[in-house]
């Protein structure tokens, strides 16, 4: 059974920093385009970042560039936030692309989630 898993998450103050990993069961995570997404209460869920396989060619939304990181290793994807706002807060996901190894935004598995609060 293929999963993914997210961890990393918590509680941070505005400005301050975390790091999201992204771990997979029953397959292997650099074969395929790792994207990040988040949805806060009550808003849809918006893609965040994405990473691909390729050639591991990175995106990012505007709302986050400058402040997010995502890289990736033989095992696991990470996403580096700084400078965290009280608007980047919500359950962030990881997605895998099984399909093909660039970004393009689809998805056929995700993790359950990991919540962010960033709060003082």
């Amino acid at each position: 059974q293929l999963q993914l898993v997210e961890s990393g998450g918590g509680l941070v103050q505005p400005g301050g920093s975390l790091r999201l990993s992204c771990a997979a069961s029953g397959f292997t995570l650099d074969y395929y385009p790792i994207g990040w997404f988040r949805q806060a209460p009550g808003k849809e869920r918006e893609g965040v970042s994405c990473i691909s396989s390729s050639d591991g060619s990175t995106y990012y939304a505007d709302s986050v560039k400058g402040r997010f990181t995502v890289s990736r290793d033989d095992a696991m994807v990470y996403l580096q936030m700084n400078s965290l706002k009280p608007e980047d807060t919500g359950v962030y996901y990881c997605a895998a692309d099984t399909s093909r190894p660039v970004c393009t935004g689809r998805y056929d598995y995700w993790g359950q989630g990991t919540q962010v609060t960033v709060s003082s």
